[in-house]
């Protein structure tokens, strides 16, 4: 009995994989300006207030210059967020 052809199997080609959406990130460059220009001045902030013994930066403040410097540190944190 003849011995029949090989047929030579096609390659398997996967069909055509549909593109996954792409997520474009905005640019968020200023993030990590804005974050460390907060933690500075709040600090800078408390430093000013405690080495003038407490008539700089705002004097009608008092002790609440404390919580402006530290709501400046608090802003930079909350900016922090935003950093990817």
């Amino acid at each position: 009995m003849p011995k029949s052809r090989i047929r030579k199997k096609a390659d398997y080609t996967p069909p055509p994989a549909k593109q996954a959406a792409v997520i474009k990130l905005e640019n968020r460059g200023w993030v990590a300006p804005v974050m460390l220009a907060m933690f500075v001045i709040g600090l800078a902030w408390i430093v000013v207030f405690y080495v003038t013994d407490g008539t700089l930066p705002i004097d009608s403040l008092d002790n609440w210059n404390i919580v402006v410097g530290f709501g400046f540190i608090a802003a930079g944190f909350a900016v922090s967020t935003q950093w990817k």
